[in-house]
């Protein structure tokens, strides 16, 4: 641990903080947005490092640089993957692979949204809707198709993000549909108005359009009432991702993918021992997809 019994931070622990270089994943819970996730997480290394009065809003002259990968709407929750140093560079190289989800969706209403943070805007029935009709209608949303992003999005206009501007009164144009690939879609449980989707995607895929088409598809409406993210490229919520009581530099040290090329050191500060091919022990295998949602957050 980066600090003592009293816990006074122990010498060094800011230096060893500033020197990670790589990759990780925390938890995500409902309520924050991904950068509020983000700067509590810099907040509480700082601080332990013994940075007083951590500002982790900070741009200039920070004391940690720090981002994330593929922005989590502030009502979801699960895997967020977040580099550190030079890894808030490699992000998008380092996000390789696919993303799941479990998604819980509600037929009968559709918000503004397309999920349950907005306002109903549209009521229909649903009963006529069975199993084996959401199970067919599936089909369609398998492989390569094109899809709308919805409005309320971190997609930007003008340098600003659609959501923003929606809130603030502007009229906003939909985005014009793009192709996205689902991998695999699958209905694991059917209790009307409620059915829950497993949903393997790749980049630039939004959950909440797709239930949004599905309602349609099924002459009704839908909308997500929950979503958990559980992998985004090579971590997983099970394996990588720390929780918000192990946001400590010990269990980051102990999670850091390092970035292909970099060099990590070892938890004493030293540099990893080299091993019979002049590499280092730490170094881990390039990475060859690239994230879809395009987005990085970094805090510099």
């Amino acid at each position: 641990m980066a600090v003592n019994m009293s816990g006074a931070a122990l010498p060094g622990s800011l230096s060893r903080l500033q020197s990670l270089n790589g990759v990780f994943a925390v938890y995500k819970k409902q309520g924050p947005t991904s950068a509020d996730v983000l700067n509590n997480l810099k907040g509480a290394l700082l601080k332990e490092a013994g940075v007083k009065n951590p500002n982790p809003r900070k741009r200039k002259k920070q004391d940690l640089k720090m981002g994330h990968g593929g922005t989590l709407d502030s009502a979801a929750c699960g895997v967020l993957v977040v580099g550190v140093g030079t890894g808030t560079k490699m992000l998008s190289k380092m996000l390789a692979g696919s993303k799941k989800y479990v998604a819980v969706g509600e037929l009968g209403k559709a918000t503004d949204t397309m999920d349950a943070t907005g306002s109903v805007v549209l009521e229909k029935d649903f009963e006529h809707i069975t199993r084996l009709d959401l199970e067919e209608k599936l089909k369609k949303f398998t492989g390569d198709i094109m899809q709308v992003p919805p409005l309320y999005s971190a997609l930007k206009k003008d340098g600003q993000r659609l959501s923003v501007l929606l809130k603030k009164g502007h009229k906003v144009e939909a985005k014009p549909a793009r192709a996205v690939t689902v991998y695999n879609l699958t209905l694991q449980e059917f209790k009307p108005p409620l059915f829950t989707l497993d949903i393997e995607c790749g980049g630039g895929f939004y959950v909440r359009s797709l239930v949004d088409d599905l309602g349609k598809a099924l002459s009704s409406c839908a909308h997500v009432k929950e979503l958990s993210r559980t992998k985004q490229g090579q971590f997983t919520l099970d394996d990588h991702a720390l929780h918000e009581e192990h946001w400590t530099l010990e269990h980051v040290l102990r999670s850091l993918q390092p970035c292909p090329g970099s060099e990590h050191r070892a938890e004493d500060g030293t540099k990893p021992p080299k091993d019979d091919t002049g590499g280092t022990n730490s170094e881990i295998p390039d990475v060859d997809r690239v994230d879809g949602d395009k987005t990085c957050s970094v805090s510099k």
